[in-house]
């Protein structure tokens, strides 16, 4: 039950954070407004990591899955901003929200016990996910939304193989000694990449504030679903917090007066059980 709360704080922090994506990319660029998210999530997890980690005690196997794992991470947080800045949540909520189906697949593969009742509840979030965002109103032009699927497919894998290696270092170590190696590269990997394709990463002061905010929220994310690592069933986590698109949908119907049909809204409550029986 653990895993699923901590998945569900994350999604609910992503959710937060992709709403803000939605307009901070249009108007700082990808590089910058991600460069900024991760500089300053980076910085409010310091001090937690030198306060609570033990970076002594950190085998080098897991520096090197926390090192992978930025990686990823970068890659997957450079995937999201393109596709949501592109293309409609309706189409990249399903595909990025999709990634718990790597996950288990991963966890069964590395002998973990999940039953057929887990893969049900698994596929009804998705489902759910999907029947929101498919049925929220847009007008994405077909070149914008094939570019988006690639984008989306992009961050899904990402987001699962980030998941899957730092959970695997919180199991040999903890969440906040891994916590500073794996933001740092996905740091790095941002920059050295616009600084390839010539991208601005300094953000407009204007921006700076909704930045810091979108850092932090990034920050409690990650940190929640790596410490699932020390938990029962830690890839349920990335089931929970797969369901941040739903999340970003539902919060856009409320403060940006997007309306949800009713049947979106029992595809809502669908969703929720389906998370809540994975912790039975």
């Amino acid at each position: 039950m653990t895993s699923i709360v901590l998945g569900l704080v994350a999604a609910l922090c992503w959710g937060v954070h992709d709403l803000c994506v939605r307009k901070i990319s249009a108007t700082e660029g990808i590089f910058a407004a991600l460069f900024a998210v991760l500089f300053f999530g980076s910085l409010f997890g310091l001090p937690f990591a030198l306060l609570w980690g033990d970076a002594a005690a950190v085998m080098p196997y897991s520096w090197l899955q926390a090192i992978g794992a930025g990686l990823f991470f970068a890659g997957a947080g450079l995937g999201l901003f393109k596709a949501l800045e592109i293309g409609p949540v309706r189409l990249v909520a399903p595909i990025i929200g999709g990634y718990p189906i790597l996950s288990l697949l991963w966890a069964t593969y590395l002998g973990s016990a999940l039953t057929l009742g887990h893969w049900l509840a698994v596929f009804a979030v998705v489902a759910g996910v999907a029947f929101i965002a498919v049925n929220s109103d847009d007008g994405a032009s077909s070149g914008r939304k094939r570019a988006a699927i690639w984008w989306s497919l992009m961050s899904g894998s990402g987001y699962a193989a980030s998941f899957a290696l730092s959970q695997g270092a919180t199991q040999l170590s903890d969440e906040w000694s891994i916590l500073l190696p794996l933001r740092l590269t996905a740091l790095a990997a941002i920059f050295f990449l616009a600084m390839a394709f010539g991208e601005r990463i300094r953000p407009r002061a204007r921006s700076v504030g909704i930045l810091a905010v979108m850092g932090a929220l990034d920050i409690l994310a990650l940190t929640a679903v790596s410490a699932a690592g020390n938990q029962a069933f830690p890839e349920f986590a990335s089931v929970g917090a797969s369901t941040f698109g739903l999340v970003t949908v539902v919060l856009a119907s409320i403060f940006l007066r997007e309306a949800l049909k009713p049947l979106q809204w029992g595809a809502v409550l669908l969703v929720f059980v389906a998370v809540g029986s994975l912790g039975l």
